[in-house]
């Protein structure tokens, strides 16, 4: 049964600080008591989080919901829902039927009337529901699935790979992760022990941190923005299965938190919610994926405040700042702010302020129970990391790319730790209170003191940040086969519609193209003709040479089809096309669209997707 959490486990001082020592705490009380001295004042506005607590089987229905199987509860039979069924394996199969069963249990308690079973909405005729699953297995060097294979962690020294780990006095070994499948399917022994020891402390040197390799498979890696809306959100609906699973697979419990109302400003730079901030600020720059004035905060510390020692530790003055938000407030947007009156120290406490006063926190308070839990619960950094991927796989995208451009910059200041004197621990520590304390009416002083132990988490953003923003493959693979259900369930229903069968009959000598997707390129007849197999043609429409016709073998790149296309085209384009930086995309058929990575082995996507249109176009910022 899923479980509601007001607010994240309480912690006292004397608690947390047994985890850690005291010398590396004092850079967190710190932080703690000026951002208490900051509320006090007058400096912040106070943003409401208002809960609401659960009715038995409110959270399994509101989970339903979240992960897209809302008809599951309405019993329409719809296509989206039928189509992320048939795509779980064992475990997220497992996860989707305790809740559902949890509902309709509580469900026959209050109303003591039957309750629409499962199995008549998808034809099942066991005697509770049972969802057809598909195990999503790891990718040979061939393109081949191989069925029941387990992810491998082994030493590697290989470059083909996404490389998170120590920059110096790092470890001697070396993990490789494998995301070609699930987490939970993974999990095959549950450990004795999930819980920290009380007396146990976080070791706070880098090397403490394992270095993480995630190999490239024959797909290429996959980043967060190389997806389409409409494919990232069933991203999210499998990531929040997913998770799901994974606690429930390691006896964990999964918490999440109830907002009934975010109270925050409707306009002005702080206090605003991202997405307000956001649509004002496309108005100004089309396609701005994170606020302007963030953006400017951490343009202003890079170009300035890097090398300052002691930077985002050592406050800046209470009033100097105080003044800086209220003229920012005014003149932000006139373009008449003057940057250069804006000492470092100042310009770091307007960065965390603006990141406190977020109406709802930057990594969202519906899930900080799970950040929290994560830590609590789970003591092996290797489980903890993929808790934590998934996590940043549910967050909204205004919150996501926010999130990463904060994770960025901060890499930047431990890289610069010679200089300013700003190690991964010592950044983590102050940052940590910034992004998990929230205001609510229930805050109080042992939810801040809570926070002590999200440093760690804060770490693991920042270390393994390029791992955390990369789309797992295996919920890549459930998203085509999602689409691919989906496209036959529309395929059989128009079948049997009659008004569709009239029409084929009257046109029973034309040949129907199917629809094209969304970001698809129309060409002329001349180039739509029927390619031979292991052929593509690639469209570049910013080109002079618009379409090429390549064969591909098995060792073609994506690469390799865009350095031909340059060469052809590199005197015939236009110079603005020149200058860009293009990148090949798939689109249609079983994805959305799906910018690849320069490293695909063609071949292998063209047979995962034979129906698909190949692009080349200018990457998505």
């Amino acid at each position: 049964m899923l479980s509601n959490e007001s607010v994240p486990p309480a912690f006292s001082r004397s608690n947390s600080q047994a985890s850690m020592d005291s010398t590396s705490m004092e850079d967190f009380w710190c932080e703690v008591e000026s951002i208490k001295e900051s509320r006090e004042d007058g400096s912040e506005e106070a943003m409401l989080l208002e809960f609401k607590p659960a009715d038995e089987g409110e959270l399994e229905a509101e989970w339903l919901q979240d992960v897209g199987l809302s008809t599951l509860i309405s019993g329409a039979e719809e296509e989206d829902g039928q189509a992320l069924l048939s795509t779980l394996t064992r475990t997220q199969a497992a996860a989707v039927q305790k809740r559902y069963n949890t509902y309709t249990q509580t469900l026959r308690k209050k109303n003591k009337h039957t309750v629409r079973d499962v199995r008549d909405i998808f034809g099942t005729s066991d005697s509770s529901p049972t969802f057809e699953t598909v195990p999503v297995s790891p990718v040979s060097s061939n393109g081949i699935q191989l069925p029941g294979q387990k992810p491998v962690w082994k030493s590697v020294s290989s470059k083909s790979c996404l490389d998170c780990g120590i920059d110096k006095g790092g470890p001697s070994i070396t993990e490789e992760l494998s995301y070609d499948v699930s987490f939970s399917e993974s999990i095959t022994v549950l450990p004795k022990t999930q819980e920290w020891p009380k007396n146990q402390r976080f070791k706070k040197e880098d090397s403490a941190l394992p270095r993480f390799i995630v190999r490239k498979s024959r797909f290429g890696l996959t980043e967060v923005g190389n997806l389409s809306p409409e494919d990232m959100k069933k991203i999210r609906y499998l990531s929040l299965i997913e998770l799901t699973a994974f606690y429930d697979a390691l006896g964990v419990e999964l918490k999440r938190n109830r907002v009934e109302r975010v109270r925050g400003r409707e306009n002005g730079l702080f206090g605003v919610p991202l997405t307000v901030l956001l649509e004002n600020d496309q108005k100004k720059v089309p396609g701005i994926k994170v606020p302007l004035i963030f953006q400017k905060l951490l343009l202003k510390l890079e170009e300035t405040g890097l090398e300052t020692e002691g930077i985002l530790r050592v406050p800046g003055s209470a009033s100097r700042v105080k003044n800086l938000r209220q003229e920012l407030e005014a003149k932000f947007y006139e373009d008449a702010f003057d940057w250069d009156q804006v000492r470092n120290n100042d310009a770091a406490g307007l960065l965390k302020m603006f990141i406190r006063e977020l109406p709802s926190p930057l990594f969202t308070v519906e899930y900080l129970p799970a950040f929290i839990t994560l830590v609590e619960k789970i003591s092996k950094i290797k489980l903890q990391l993929q808790a934590l991927h998934l996590l940043i796989m549910l967050m909204p995208e205004a919150n996501r790319d926010t999130a990463k451009a904060f994770l960025q910059f901060l890499k930047k200041v431990v890289a610069n730790e010679g200089k300013n004197k700003m190690n991964l621990w010592n950044v983590s520590m102050i940052v940590a209170p910034n992004l998990f304390i929230y205001k609510g009416k229930r805050a109080n002083q042992q939810e801040m003191q809570a926070a002590a132990t999200t440093a760690h988490i804060v770490r693991l953003l920042i270390r393994y940040q390029d791992i955390l923003w990369t789309v797992p493959s295996f919920l890549i693979s459930q998203v085509r086969k999602m689409n691919e259900a989906a496209m036959n369930n529309s395929k059989r229903q128009l079948m049997f519609d009659k008004g569709v069968r009239k029409l084929l009959r009257r046109k029973t000598m034309e040949r129907e193209r199917p629809e094209r997707p969304e970001g698809a390129v129309t060409f002329p007849p001349y180039l739509q003709s029927d390619i031979p197999e292991g052929v593509i043609r690639v469209y570049a429409p910013l080109h002079s040479k618009v379409s090429m016709a390549i064969q591909l073998n098995s060792q073609t790149k994506a690469k390799d089809i865009l350095a031909r296309f340059h060469c052809e085209n590199s005197h015939g384009s236009p110079q603005n096309v020149r200058g860009q930086i293009q990148s090949l995309h798939e689109i249609g058929g079983n994805i959305g669209q799906h910018c690849l990575d320069p490293d695909a082995f063609m071949l292998d996507v063209y047979r995962a997707n034979p129906q698909a249109e190949w692009v080349i176009k200018p990457k998505a910022s």
